[in-house]
C-alpha cells in the first residue's frame, strides 16, 4: 500500500495522540561522547513540533548503568567496549535533554530507560494508558536503534504509529534510508511516514484538537 505524501494514509488524529521523542540528549549532542552526527540538524524539527505537542509530548532518556558489572549477558560485554559512556565515566549533566528540548518539561513528561524500546521505560506505559493513548508520533534518536525498537513494540501493542521522518537522527545515512523504505514497503498498513510540515498542516487541521 503507497504512503500518502502529503499527509497521513489513515486519517485524521486523534485527541489521544502523544509525541514520543527518543533520547534527544547530551550525550548523543555533537560535543557528547556517544556523538549523533544528524542531531543539531534535525533538533529544530523536533523543537518545532515539541512546540505544537508539548502537553502530548514524552521525553525518554537513555540510562547507562554505572558499571558493566551492573549489566547481565550481552549488555555486561557491550559496557565492557563502551567503557567511556557508564556513569562513572561520565561528566555531570551528560544524560540530560538537550537544553532546546529540556524547556518543554514541564508540562512535558520525561521517563528514563535502560533498554533500546521506550516501553522498557517503567513509568511508560502507566502515562500511555492514563491518558488512553491509541496513537503515537514519533521522532528522535537513533532512527535504525531506540527508534527502530520502539516503532516495533508500539506496533506489537496495537498503536497507530506515526514517524516524522525528518526529525529523526542517525549515525547511519544508509540504516536511516533502510528503515524507511521497510516501514513504507513492509509495515505501511502498521506504520505511517510523514514530514513535519505536512504533520504540522495535519495538527493544524485536526478536528478532535479544536
Amino acid at each position: 500500500m503507497a504512503q500518502a505524501r502529503d499527509g497521513l494514509l489513515h486519517g485524521p488524529l486523534s485527541s489521544r495522540t502523544v509525541h514520543l521523542c527518543l533520547d534527544m540528549q547530551k550525550l548523543f549532542a555533537p560535543t557528547g561522547p556517544w556523538a549523533t552526527p544528524w542531531i543539531e540538524r534535525v533538533l529544530p524539527v523536533v523543537v518545532r513540533l515539541c512546540e505544537r505537542l508539548c502537553e502530548r509530548t514524552v521525553f525518554t532518556r537513555f540510562i547507562p548503568p554505572a558499571t558493566p558489572e551492573e549489566e547481565v549477558g550481552a549488555w555486561r560485554r557491550y559496557y565492557r567496549r563502551w567503557q567511556h559512556v557508564t556513569q562513572q565515566r561520565l561528566a555531570p549533566g551528560t544524560l540530560d535533554l538537550i537544553p532546546e528540548l529540556a524547556r518543554f518539561t514541564p508540562p512535558a513528561l520525561t521517563v528514563e530507560k535502560r533498554r533500546l524500546s521506550a516501553f522498557s521505560a517503567p513509568d511508560l506505559a502507566p502515562n500511555l494508558n492514563a491518558r488512553l493513548t491509541d496513537t503515537l508520533i514519533i521522532t528522535g534518536a537513533e532512527t535504525d536503534v531506540c527508534v527502530l525498537a520502539t516503532v516495533l513494540g508500539a506496533v506489537d501493542r496495537g498503536y497507530r504509529v506515526i514517524v516524522v521522518e525528518d526529525a529523526l537522527c542517525s549515525s547511519s545515512d544508509a540504516g536511516h534510508d533502510a528503515l524507511m523504505t521497510l516501514y513504507r514497503e513492509r509495515f505501511a498498513e502498521q506504520i505511517e511516514t510523514i514530514l513535519s510540515d505536512d504533520l504540522i498542516d495535519v495538527i493544524r487541521d485536526a478536528p478532535a484538537w479544536k
